[in-house]
């Protein structure tokens, strides 16, 4: 029986919704955690929308109060980051790829404020935690799912930026399609933006007139693309599934509702510390899974994936992290 969801968001709200209720009762009685985060981007992008969405299931359930501030300029993020921390918010969340200097400076200034950030690099002792969308195990399983599906063996590939945080998943999208399909071949093109779909949306066309079948849509307008020209999409971050029917095969989803509960529980023991939150993105954590759409993928592909992530789930297959950047070949 495979973990993975086949087209039903009810075991991964259930699951939510549980882990999220068992994080309220275990702070109850104490007083709520006051929580700030800040994005360089609006809440709406798929990356940053999977942190708000776990900080607004533990507001919800009563466990923080929560701020935020979106759209914040990589030169305004320290001033934004004092202000927070000067206003006695507890746990203070974000993304720091562009400033890593800047914010361990601030979090050095602030000892007795918690601060976990999407980072490239390591912790920082005493209060400066990392996290990142550690989804390489179900990218890889989508890489599967498309290398099976694939009749042109031609699978073009739009993403942001060339960074490890893309690149990894990329990397293991790719090798996921080699397993099954060893005739496959990658287009690969960064479009230098977080959010820039037009430009993702021509760069995705150009692939399929050089021959890609199935795009894996690292950003958004991709999709849009597929759906223009009848071809087939793999989704990543997000299930955006009901935006685009009967195109995207299956998602690599993040869920940062583990990474969030234990942070907000560490804060709320005062037991918080500098560590690396990484590992509750994988999928044994529950932080990533795979959702495919079994009216689209046949039941024999869906089946040899579901035989895979019980390997990787029982320790007997590890996906390798490649974070060179991707090349077409």
């Amino acid at each position: 029986m495979s973990h993975f969801t086949i087209w039903s968001r009810r075991a991964v709200l259930g699951a939510v919704v549980v882990a999220t209720a068992g994080l309220a009762a275990g702070v109850a009685a104490a007083e709520k955690i006051k929580v700030a985060a800040i994005y360089t981007l609006p809440v709406e992008q798929q990356w940053i929308s999977r942190i708000h969405k776990a900080l607004n299931a533990a507001a919800e359930g009563g466990a923080i109060e929560y701020v935020y501030s979106e759209n914040v300029a990589n030169t305004d993020y320290e001033r934004v980051m004092r202000e927070y921390a000067e206003a006695g918010q507890q746990l203070i969340v974000g993304e720091v790829f562009g400033l890593e200097r800047a914010a361990r400076s601030v979090a050095a200034d602030y000892p007795e404020t918690a601060f976990l950030m999407g980072s490239s690099f390591g912790p920082v002792a005493p209060n400066f935690s990392v996290f990142d969308n550690w989804i390489h195990e179900p990218s890889y399983l989508t890489g599967m799912i498309a290398g099976a599906m694939t009749e042109s063996n031609t699978i073009g590939m739009v993403g942001g930026y060339a960074i490890p945080e893309v690149n990894r998943l990329m990397h293991a999208f790719m090798d996921g399609a080699r397993d099954v399909n060893p005739d496959v071949k990658f287009l690969v093109n960064f479009i230098d933006s977080w959010y820039d779909p037009p430009k993702a949306k021509e760069a995705a066309f150009a692939m399929m007139d050089a021959g890609a079948d199935i795009m894996y849509a690292e950003r958004f307008g991709v999709a849009d693309a597929a759906v223009e020209r009848g071809v087939k999409a793999i989704g990543n971050v997000i299930d955006t599934s009901l935006d685009y029917p009967d195109t995207i095969l299956a998602s690599a989803l993040w869920h940062m509702e583990p990474t969030i509960n234990r942070a907000i529980e560490a804060v709320a023991q005062g037991t918080f510390e500098a560590a690396d939150y990484g590992q509750y993105s994988f999928m044994q954590y529950g932080g990533g899974s795979l959702i495919a759409d079994p009216e689209l993928v046949p039941a024999e592909v869906l089946e040899k994936v579901a035989e895979k992530e019980r390997e990787i789930l029982d320790g007997m297959f590890r996906v390798n992290v490649n974070d060179a950047s991707p090349v077409s070949n």
